[in-house]
């Protein structure tokens, strides 16, 4: 019988996965402290101290505290990312790339093809121009192609593999595998964040503690409150006669979810603005004699930076522009229309097809309207308040965001999988039952 079952047998499925979670995370943290052959550990130290606050610090956040140690997974998931969003942008202007993406399972093997191809060029192109700025920086032990074969081959070896794991994680842990491990680099960082925030305000009061506890737990109130706001819409499905026997009219509803986008244009915005700038950061320089094209990347890296008008602009903007488009990916209004239509469901009041597709296109743009200002103002707030009101916050809206949604999404996954582990069982005792051995 089922029920006089151990724990690890009955939940030996479930338990694998987690396992395997927890020891994909363990190597990317230990990844993380093998450093870059080349490097000068002080000088690197002194740069990163000079530059708190900057573009360096939250690509360090993305990358687990590896860009930091110039470890070989330095880059981080970034190009990966980075390519993903060309892919995606290419496969809707190109006929032949969205037509992979009607061809199921073969053509979603093709674009992650083209996926790891682009990722692998901007990986090459990211560690080359990294390694320039290293050198130029004084921070390595030799030059030439002594420094740079060793360094660019470890970097892109790095971020490849951060790719292949994160694949393996969604395939055989729990949760999407790239948001996992952007999430263990995020809480990897929490307790430096949290003491950089006491040791820079150690004149804080109690009262200002408090206060920012306050906000802190506000702000995961909301996200968890947005992040399970949904919009139902009314379904009504027709009565149905098939042979004898007549099925009474039903009715459910169509759930949509307030951000459908989830913390994807989040990543995506900070992925896009991390590429220029970083770029800007390590190859430009502010020394007169430099060149034009060096004096400019660094202005580039400088406007930016974190807390500046121009980025806080160009990253709202892009929180909004990716939570539109990536809401059109994953829902299309047109195709849900026409599969109300052929199931013999309506919305109560609106016409089947046409004007179905257009009204639940109405729904979804308010909807995602509410859903990209969410984003934009959890994300821009730590900022904000500390540039208007002089408020030290280390721990950005950003990595606040990815933290509680990646959080929720691993329990929904979770709690998905013990589900259909509890229907599969009782499935089995109901054959056991039926046809009982001997």
């Amino acid at each position: 019988m089922m029920k006089g079952q151990p724990f690890h047998v009955k939940y030996r499925e479930i338990i694998r996965r987690m396992v395997f979670l927890i020891c994909a995370l363990l190597v990317f943290r230990l990844g993380s402290h093998i450093p870059v052959p080349g490097i000068n550990n002080a000088a690197l130290e002194r740069l990163f101290n000079a530059n708190q606050g900057t573009i360096l610090g939250l690509f360090n956040m993305f990358s687990g505290g590896a860009l930091q140690r110039m470890s070989i997974l330095a880059l981080g998931i970034m190009p990966y990312i980075s390519a993903s969003i060309i892919v995606q942008l290419m496969s809707t202007v190109i006929p032949s790339l969205e037509a992979l993406k009607k061809e199921g399972e073969q053509g979603k093997r093709k674009i992650n093809q083209y996926t790891r191809q682009g990722t692998l060029l901007l990986a090459v192109v990211q560690a080359t121009g990294m390694c320039a700025g290293l050198i130029s920086q004084g921070i390595t032990l030799t030059n030439g192609l002594a420094f740079y074969v060793p360094a660019v081959s470890s970097l892109v070896a790095g971020t490849m593999f951060l790719m292949w794991l994160g694949e393996q994680i969604t395939e055989r842990g729990i949760g999407n595998g790239i948001s996992m491990i952007i999430f263990a680099g995020i809480v990897a960082n929490l307790p430096n964040m949290v003491l950089q925030f006491f040791s820079a305000d150690s004149q804080t009061s109690m009262i200002g503690v408090v206060v920012f506890a306050l906000i802190a737990l506000a702000v995961l109130a909301a996200i968890v409150f947005i992040e399970k706001a949904q919009r139902r819409i009314s379904v009504n499905y027709a009565q149905k006669q098939q042979g004898r026997r007549i099925f009474t009219a039903q009715q459910t509803h169509l759930p949509l979810k307030i951000n459908m986008a989830g913390v994807i244009p989040a990543i995506f915005a900070s992925s896009l603005l991390l590429f220029p700038a970083s770029l800007g950061q390590w190859v430009g320089s502010a020394d007169p004699n430099a060149g034009v094209i060096k004096r400019t990347l660094q202005d580039l890296a400088l406007v930016l930076s974190p807390g500046h008008t121009l980025y806080l602009v160009l990253f709202g903007a892009l929180i909004i522009f990716f939570c539109y488009f990536y809401t059109a990916l994953v829902f299309s209004p047109k195709e849900v229309a026409e599969n109300l239509k052929r199931s013999g469901a309506y919305v109560p009041g609106i016409r089947p097809g046409e004007q179905t597709a257009r009204y639940l296109d109405y729904i979804l743009n308010r909807l995602t309207f509410i859903g990209a200002i969410y984003i934009t103002v959890i994300c821009l707030m730590p900022m904000i308040l500390q540039s208007a009101f002089g408020m030290t916050v280390n721990i950005g809206g950003t990595s606040l965001l990815i933290v509680v949604v990646v959080v929720m999404d691993f329990m929904a996954q979770l709690q998905a999988h013990l589900t259909s582990h509890q229907y599969d069982n009782q499935t089995l005792m109901r054959k056991t039952t039926a046809h009982p051995k001997g």
